[in-house]
C-alpha cells in the first residue's frame, strides 16, 4: 500500500481499477521528403478540425458550452500562424509532419506556461492537447479508449481527450499536472466526478490495472489499499451520499429563518446546460448568469440573435423564476483574440468589465439588446460589473434608455429589466450609499472584493494565505453594503463564492442580506442551514 497527496479539484471517494493514459505509441518517421511531409500535415489539419467539431457536438449535448468553447479554441490554433510556422520550419529540416507537430507544440506550449496571466497559462494544455492530435493522425495512432469503469490516471488531460473519455466509465480523474481550472477540474465539476490534480504520483506502465482508492475530499490517493482503508473509505462515501439524501427534505420549502426571515437562495451559471442543473438543484433563481461564457471560444463577435437565444433558453429554463443577467465581464483572465485588448502589465485592474463595455459601446448595445428581447418571456434583470464611480452607472442606464427606446420604435417585443450593480471594488462599497440610490439592487462579488481589499491575488497561489475572505476588513465592509442597500430601499445579494461558506451564512443573516446565489449543488445545503437558523 502506497499513498500520496494531490490537489482536490472535486470532493468525493472511488474505489477501483487504474486506467493508464499514457502517449508513447510510435510517432510517424515520415517520408523524406518535405514536400510530401507538408501536404501530409495540411491534410491532417483538416481532420482533426473534423474531429474537433464533431466532439463539440457531442459535447454540446452532454456537457455544456463551457466544453464546446474550449474545444472550440483548440480550432482555432489550427490556424494559429507562429505554430503553423514552426511546423513548416521543422519540416524543411528533415523533421517528418508528426514529430514537427509535436515539437512545435511543445515548444508553443512552454511559452504559454511561462507567461503570468492565469487563463493564458492555461491555454498551454490546449496547444499541447491538438499538437498529439494530430501527431496520433498522421502516426494512425487509436483514439483513447475506457472500456470498464475505472480510475483515469494521466499526466494531463486535454479538452478532446476528457469528452472523447466514456462518462458512464470515469469513476476518478488523477493527474500529475493540472490545477483546479484545468480541464480535468471543470469536467469532474460537471460530471459529479471525483478528481485530483498535482499529484506526487510518478507515472509507469506498472500503474495499469492496479487497485487505487481517490478520496477528493482529503485530496489523498491510496494505490493497492488495505481491506482497513477500503473500509474507511466506504463509510466516508455512504455518509456523504446519506447526507445528500437527507437534504432532499428541503427541496421545494421556502428559505425562511426560524424567526421568520425570508432569504432568496439563487445559483450562479454560465450556460443554458447550468440552468437545467439550477432548476435541478431547485434553485429560487439565477443569481448570476456569466454572459461573458458565450464571448469567449469563438472567432468573433456573437450576433444579437445568438445572444438571445441563449439568454431566452435560460429564461424558458427557469420557468418564471428571476434571471440576473451579469453584462459581458471580459478581460482579466477572460480574454479572446477578436476583441482586440491591448496587454496590461496588470489586467485585474485593467480594462474589463463595465470598462469594456463604455469603451466598446457597440458590443454593449448588442448585448443590452439581447437581454431587453429575452425580458419578454421572463422575469430578467441587468447587472453591471466592476463598477468603481457613480458616472459609470449613469452612462451605463443611459445606454439601456437608449437600447430600449430603440426596440419600442422598431416594435421589438422586449422587457423592462431592473438594474442592478455588482460590488466587487472597494470605491464601490464605500461609496454604495450614493450608488444604492441610482440602482434596483447590490449583488457582491466577493472574490474580487476580497483581494481588491487585502491586494492579494485570488489566482496567485504563493499568496492565497493573504486572500482570508474572513478577514475583518471583508466583512465589515460587507456589512455596509448590506447597511447601504437598505437605507435607500432595495435589496442586497452575494453571489461570490463567500455565499455558500457555512461559517458565515448566520452572519450574511445577521446583516441582513436578502439574496445569496451559490453553485446550483449547494442550494438545499444552504437551505438547510438558512431555515435552521434562529436569525
Amino acid at each position: 500500500m502506497k499513498q500520496g497527496k494531490g490537489i482536490p479539484a472535486f470532493a468525493g471517494i472511488a474505489i477501483g481499477k487504474v486506467c493508464l493514459l499514457q502517449r508513447n505509441g510510435p510517432i510517424d518517421t515520415g517520408s523524406g521528403d518535405p514536400q510530401q511531409e507538408q501536404e501530409s500535415f495540411a491534410r491532417a489539419c483538416k481532420e482533426a478540425d473534423a474531429q474537433l467539431e464533431q466532439l463539440a457536438e457531442q459535447a454540446r449535448k452532454d456537457l455544456g458550452e463551457e466544453q464546446v468553447m474550449i474545444l472550440e479554441v483548440q480550432q482555432m490554433m489550427l490556424q494559429d500562424q507562429d505554430f503553423l510556422d514552426n511546423v513548416t520550419v521543422k519540416i524543411r529540416k528533415g523533421a517528418s509532419a508528426a514529430q514537427a507537430a509535436l515539437d512545435a507544440g511543445k515548444e508553443c506550449s512552454a511559452e504559454f506556461a511561462a507567461l503570468d496571466d492565469e487563463y493564458m497559462k492555461a491555454r498551454a494544455a490546449d496547444i499541447q492537447d491538438i499538437a498529439r492530435r494530430l501527431a496520433a493522425i498522421l502516426s494512425n495512432q487509436d483514439a483513447i479508449s475506457l472500456p470498464e469503469p475505472a480510475i483515469v490516471l494521466a499526466e494531463d488531460l486535454g479538452p478532446s481527450e476528457t469528452i472523447q473519455l466514456p462518462r458512464e466509465n470515469i469513476l476518478a480523474l488523477v493527474t500529475k499536472q493540472g490545477s483546479t481550472n484545468s480541464h480535468t477540474a471543470i469536467l469532474a465539476r460537471t460530471l459529479n466526478i471525483p478528481s485530483l490534480v498535482q499529484t506526487e504520483i510518478e507515472l509507469s506502465p506498472e500503474l495499469a490495472g492496479r487497485q487505487m482508492a481517490v478520496d477528493g475530499f482529503t485530496g489523498t490517493y491510496t494505490l493497492d489499499p488495505d481491506e482497513q482503508t477500503i473500509k474507511a473509505l466506504n463509510a466516508c462515501r455512504n455518509a456523504q451520499s446519506q447526507k445528500v439524501r437527507e437534504l432532499e427534505v428541503w427541496r421545494g420549502k421556502p428559505s425562511v429563518t426560524q424567526s421568520g426571515k425570508t432569504v432568496r437562495i439563487y445559483a450562479n451559471i454560465g450556460n443554458v446546460e447550468d440552468a437545467k442543473a439550477a432548476i435541478c438543484g431547485d434553485a429560487e433563481g439565477i443569481g448570476l448568469l456569466r454572459s461573458e461564457f458565450l464571448y469567449l471560444g469563438r472567432e468573433d463577435y456573437p450576433s444579437e440573435q445568438e445572444l438571445y437565444t441563449a439568454y431566452r433558453s435560460v429564461v424558458d429554463t427557469m420557468q418564471g423564476k428571476p434571471v440576473i443577467v451579469r453584462t459581458i465581464d471580459i478581460g482579466a483572465d477572460k480574454r479572446a483574440n477578436y476583441l482586440g485588448l491591448k496587454e496590461e502589465e496588470n489586467p485585474a485592474l485593467g480594462e474589463r468589465g463595465i470598462r469594456f463595455c463604455l469603451g466598446r459601446e457597440d458590443v454593449f448595445r448588442t448585448g443590452l439588446r439581447a437581454i431587453y428581447r429575452a425580458a419578454a418571456g421572463g422575469p430578467v434583470s441587468i447587472m453591471f460589473p466592476m463598477i468603481a464611480s457613480a458616472w459609470e452607472v449613469e452612462k451605463a442606464r443611459s445606454i439601456c434608455e437608449s437600447v430600449e427606446a430603440e426596440l419600442t420604435a422598431q416594435d421589438i417585443a422586449h422587457g423592462k429589466p431592473e438594474i442592478g450593480v455588482m460590488i466587487e471594488t472597494p470605491a464601490a462599497a464605500i461609496c454604495s450609499e450614493q450608488l444604492a440610490q441610482m440602482v434596483d439592487f447590490f449583488s457582491v462579488g466577493t472574490n474580487d472584493l476580497t483581494q481588491y481589499l487585502l491586494a492579494a491575488d485570488r489566482q496567485n497561489a504563493a499568496v492565497m494565505p493573504y486572500c482570508d475572505p474572513h478577514h475583518p476588513a471583508v466583512l465589515n465592509m460587507l456589512a455596509y453594503i448590506a447597511e447601504s442597500a437598505h437605507k435607500a430601499g432595495i435589496w442586497a445579494g452575494i453571489c461570490g463564492e463567500l455565499a455558500a461558506d457555512p461559517q458565515l451564512t448566520e452572519r450574511f443573516l445577521k446583516m441582513g442580506f436578502d439574496e445569496l446565489s451559490v453553485a446550483p449543488g449547494e442550494v438545499l445545503a444552504l437551505r438547510k442551514r438558512v431555515c435552521e437558523s434562529e436569525v
